[in-house]
């Protein structure tokens, strides 16, 4: 089939386009950037620029497609994006546009209790639902239970605060259940929802097998990272008034104001009513303990454009004279030995189970003083270049580049550092003392690595520091972004 999706581009999108290319579909991805969001997959998806809450701009959108799986829409409204004008009158738009198109199938993804919820989010999506059940052929509603995959406005939002702060606000009382479902089952079920002709018609409830809370999760989240992080309870007022506040400063929280009323109202299956992920569907949903070790090791990359303020060059090196090894050789024993090479203030394993090996696409996990648990994945492992990338929740956005080369009878080992900070407060914080700690970790890295070179470094560790000027940062990021795009198009197989 030829699949016209929407918003292909969230925690969602990502996967259910993966899905639906790995079983023989064509996809055409409508978004804003389409260009660019579809570069994550090699082949298979054919790009369309396009805003659903403006009608002139999606037309032709659907020309030539059998289906269209309608994902776009916000949780939280921002400037001219609402709810009315996306999740109301956007579906509209690409209902008619379907209809114009001649499509025989409309897949609209809603959301667990959209028939009966208040929230501002929720009685928009019930609009929407009205809205597609005036198409003229084969329609079918989705209403999945909160979606955690990496990059999910929720739980992966939860995770780093576990890993990261001194306490984990919880509201209320912490134990208002919801039904939380994998991506990659909710991505399983919506392929299969799409090749089936025996779903028109109906309303799907979706989640996965298991009831949670805030306390359950905090409780998971911590046996897994091994972090203690102690609970403060939030009343639900102050909690809303704290969610608006967090978000006029560009905070990220786990709940905004319309999912704090979600979670009040309770976000699970209703009793007596089917799951139909499992029952309807036939998916084996994810047990929860799974879904949030893999979630632990799977967060997206946090590249220098995501951060704020100039992006930054600083460059560490040492040239050894009488080394024992060459750079291909030394390089292999960097990446053997990072743990042990790391500054004596880094926990290089702090989190059970985790591996310090420095292999392509491997998750590294390190423990910061005051900063707590931080990630960096390893993009790149050529035998003389390793380049690390952030990960969400570490306070840069950027990556860290180790090189080996020869300089004359000298070997040269270097640290390339391009970094942004990620928010207001890790700007401050860097500031304040990260700046110290980051230049005190690279500088005792290079004098552990010239020490295990088997040589000597008589004129020490060099350092140098500078802002970057536009072009070279556009450069930078350029790359960078085309490393991590490379990996997701490598991981999505297809």
């Amino acid at each position: 089939m030829r699949i016209l999706v929407t918003g292909g581009t969230g925690v969602v999108g990502r996967s259910t386009v993966t899905a639906l290319l790995q079983r023989g579909h064509v996809v055409q991805l409508l978004s804003r950037h389409a260009e660019r969001d579809a570069r994550q997959w090699p082949h298979g998806v054919n790009p369309i620029r396009g805003n659903i809450a403006e009608p002139a701009g999606i037309a032709g959108a659907a020309d030539g497609c059998d289906a269209v799986l309608h994902l776009t829409a916000i949780v939280d409204e921002h400037g001219t994006q609402t709810f009315e004008r996306v999740n109301v009158e956007g579906t509209r738009n690409v209902v008619r546009e379907a209809e114009r198109a001649g499509v025989r199938k409309f897949v609209y993804v809603s959301s667990l209790g959209a028939d009966t919820g208040e929230s501002p989010y929720h009685r928009s999506k019930r609009q929407g639902e009205a809205i597609v059940r005036t198409f003229k052929g084969a329609w079918t509603v989705v209403r999945p239970g909160s979606v955690y995959g990496p990059g999910d406005e929720q739980i992966s939002v939860l995770l780093r605060m576990v890993r990261t702060l001194p306490v984990v606000p919880i509201v209320g009382g912490g134990d208002q259940k919801f039904q939380p479902v994998w991506h990659e089952d909710l991505a399983e079920a919506l392929a299969r929802v799409l090749e089936r002709d025996d779903l028109a018609g109906r309303e799907l409830d979706l989640a996965g097998a298991e009831l949670t809370s805030q306390n359950d999760l905090t409780q998971r989240l911590a046996k897994i990272t091994g972090r203690n992080t102690p609970e403060v309870s939030v009343p639900q007022r102050i909690a809303e008034w704290g969610a608006k506040l967090a978000a006029a400063v560009g905070l990220e929280v786990p709940l905004n104001e319309s999912q704090l009323t979600m979670l009040a109202e309770g976000n699970a299956i209703a009793m007596g009513r089917e799951n139909a992920l499992i029952g309807a569907l036939g998916v084996a949903a994810t047990p929860l303990d799974a879904g949030l070790r893999k979630l632990a090791d799977a967060q997206d990359e946090q590249l220098p454009d995501q951060g704020i303020g100039p992006l930054r060059r600083k460059r560490f090196w040492v040239d050894i004279a009488g080394a024992s090894r060459g750079p291909e050789q030394l390089m292999e024993y960097v990446r053997a030995h990072f743990a042990d090479l790391m500054a004596s203030f880094i926990d290089a394993q702090p989190e059970p189970g985790a591996s310090p090996a420095m292999v392509e696409d491997a998750t590294l996990t390190l423990a910061l003083p005051v900063r707590g648990h931080i990630q960096v994945r390893v993009a790149e492992a050529d035998p003389r270049v390793t380049t690390l990338v952030t990960l969400e929740g570490h306070p840069l956005a950027g990556a860290v580049r180790f090189l080996t080369e020869v300089r004359g009878d000298d070997l040269r080992f270097e640290i390339q550092v391009f970094d942004r900070a990620a928010g207001v407060i890790d700007f401050l914080m860097m500031r304040a003392l990260g700046e110290r700690l980051q230049d005190a970790s690279w500088k005792e890295m290079a004098e552990k690595v010239a020490k295990a070179s088997g040589g000597a470094a008589p004129a020490g560790v060099q350092h140098e520091s500078e802002n970057l000027d536009d072009d070279q940062a556009e450069h930078i990021e350029e790359w960078l972004r085309e490393l991590v795009m490379e990996r997701k198009r490598d991981e999505a197989g297809v």
